[in-house]
Protein backbone atom coordinates (compact mmCIF):
# COMPACT_ATOMS: atom_id res chain seq x y z
CA UNK A 1 0.00 0.00 0.00
CA UNK A 2 1.00 3.47 -0.95
CA UNK A 3 1.35 6.03 1.41
CA UNK A 4 -0.29 9.13 0.88
CA UNK A 5 2.18 12.21 2.15
CA UNK A 6 0.31 15.88 2.45
CA UNK A 7 1.72 19.14 1.49
CA UNK A 8 2.72 20.86 5.01
CA UNK A 9 0.96 23.72 3.45
CA UNK A 10 -1.99 21.67 2.09
CA UNK A 11 -5.57 22.23 3.21
CA UNK A 12 -6.96 19.69 5.26
CA UNK A 13 -10.49 20.95 6.04
CA UNK A 14 -12.76 23.84 7.20
CA UNK A 15 -11.46 24.34 10.95
CA UNK A 16 -14.13 27.75 11.06
CA UNK A 17 -16.51 29.87 9.40
CA UNK A 18 -16.77 33.67 10.48
CA UNK A 19 -20.28 35.35 10.11
CA UNK A 20 -20.88 38.46 11.08
CA UNK A 21 -23.47 39.96 13.38
CA UNK A 22 -24.98 43.44 14.73
CA UNK A 23 -25.74 42.35 17.77
CA UNK A 24 -24.40 39.26 19.80
CA UNK A 25 -27.77 39.85 22.40
CA UNK A 26 -29.56 38.59 19.44
CA UNK A 27 -27.50 36.40 17.60
CA UNK A 28 -26.07 33.68 20.33
CA UNK A 29 -29.67 33.01 21.14
CA UNK A 30 -30.54 32.36 17.36
CA UNK A 31 -27.60 30.09 16.67
CA UNK A 32 -27.83 28.44 20.33
CA UNK A 33 -31.51 27.62 20.73
CA UNK A 34 -32.99 28.26 17.84
CA UNK A 35 -30.35 26.22 15.49
CA UNK A 36 -29.30 24.32 18.59
CA UNK A 37 -25.94 24.56 18.01
CA UNK A 38 -23.49 24.14 21.43
CA UNK A 39 -21.71 27.85 21.96
CA UNK A 40 -18.67 27.00 23.16
CA UNK A 41 -17.54 30.69 24.53
CA UNK A 42 -17.71 34.04 24.18
CA UNK A 43 -15.02 36.43 24.56
CA UNK A 44 -15.64 40.48 23.68
CA UNK A 45 -17.18 40.68 20.63
CA UNK A 46 -16.83 37.14 19.17
CA UNK A 47 -19.25 34.28 20.20
CA UNK A 48 -17.61 30.55 19.49
CA UNK A 49 -20.13 27.24 18.42
CA UNK A 50 -19.79 23.65 17.77
CA UNK A 51 -20.98 22.35 14.24
CA UNK A 52 -20.01 18.74 13.30
CA UNK A 53 -15.94 19.56 13.44
CA UNK A 54 -16.55 23.23 11.82
CA UNK A 55 -16.32 26.12 14.52
CA UNK A 56 -18.85 28.70 13.78
CA UNK A 57 -18.13 32.22 14.66
CA UNK A 58 -20.21 35.03 15.02
CA UNK A 59 -18.11 38.52 15.28
CA UNK A 60 -19.15 42.05 14.94
CA UNK A 61 -16.51 43.34 12.33
CA UNK A 62 -14.57 45.99 13.10
CA UNK A 63 -13.45 46.48 10.00
CA UNK A 64 -16.42 47.63 7.72
CA UNK A 65 -14.94 45.27 4.93
CA UNK A 66 -15.87 42.52 6.74
CA UNK A 67 -19.28 43.48 7.98
CA UNK A 68 -21.31 43.13 4.47
CA UNK A 69 -19.80 39.73 3.73
CA UNK A 70 -20.82 36.47 4.90
CA UNK A 71 -20.83 32.73 3.52
CA UNK A 72 -23.75 30.43 3.21
CA UNK A 73 -23.75 27.98 5.55
CA UNK A 74 -25.39 24.97 4.61
CA UNK A 75 -26.33 22.54 7.73
CA UNK A 76 -26.76 19.38 7.35
CA UNK A 77 -30.07 17.63 8.71
CA UNK A 78 -31.38 13.69 8.50
CA UNK A 79 -34.99 15.29 7.50
CA UNK A 80 -35.31 18.46 6.33
CA UNK A 81 -39.00 18.60 6.54
CA UNK A 82 -39.11 17.82 10.07
CA UNK A 83 -36.09 20.79 10.86
CA UNK A 84 -38.04 22.84 8.50
CA UNK A 85 -41.28 22.64 10.73
CA UNK A 86 -39.51 22.94 14.17
CA UNK A 87 -38.09 26.31 12.60
CA UNK A 88 -40.41 27.68 11.20
CA UNK A 89 -42.67 26.88 14.45
CA UNK A 90 -39.89 28.75 16.13
CA UNK A 91 -39.93 31.84 14.40
CA UNK A 92 -37.16 31.43 11.56
CA UNK A 93 -37.60 32.90 8.57
CA UNK A 94 -37.35 30.83 5.64
CA UNK A 95 -36.84 32.37 1.75
CA UNK A 96 -38.70 29.21 0.52
CA UNK A 97 -39.88 25.65 0.93
CA UNK A 98 -37.37 22.30 0.94
CA UNK A 99 -37.38 21.60 -2.36
CA UNK A 100 -35.34 18.92 -4.41
CA UNK A 101 -31.55 20.80 -6.33
CA UNK A 102 -30.14 17.97 -7.62
CA UNK A 103 -30.59 13.84 -8.27
CA UNK A 104 -27.52 12.09 -8.26
CA UNK A 105 -28.04 8.72 -9.20
CA UNK A 106 -30.51 6.93 -6.20
CA UNK A 107 -30.66 9.70 -4.42
CA UNK A 108 -31.87 13.62 -4.18
CA UNK A 109 -30.26 16.59 -2.59
CA UNK A 110 -32.62 18.42 -0.54
CA UNK A 111 -32.48 22.19 0.32
CA UNK A 112 -34.49 25.13 1.97
CA UNK A 113 -32.70 28.57 2.72
CA UNK A 114 -33.33 31.00 5.81
CA UNK A 115 -31.94 34.21 7.44
CA UNK A 116 -30.25 34.89 11.03
CA UNK A 117 -31.46 37.93 13.10
CA UNK A 118 -29.22 39.85 10.79
CA UNK A 119 -30.30 38.45 7.35
CA UNK A 120 -27.49 36.56 6.85
CA UNK A 121 -28.59 33.70 4.78
CA UNK A 122 -28.04 29.99 5.38
CA UNK A 123 -30.28 26.51 4.27
CA UNK A 124 -30.76 23.38 5.78
CA UNK A 125 -29.39 20.41 3.80
CA UNK A 126 -30.31 17.06 3.33
CA UNK A 127 -29.97 13.72 1.15
CA UNK A 128 -32.64 11.29 0.28
CA UNK A 129 -33.30 8.42 -1.58
CA UNK A 130 -35.06 9.09 -4.96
Amino acid sequence: MEEIIMEPAAIRKIGQVSVPVHSLETAIPFYRDTLGLPLLFQTGNLAFFECGGTRVLLNIPEDERFAKSSSVLYFDVADIRGAYEALLAKGVTFIDEPHVVGKMGDSESWMVFFEDPDRNIHALVSEKDA
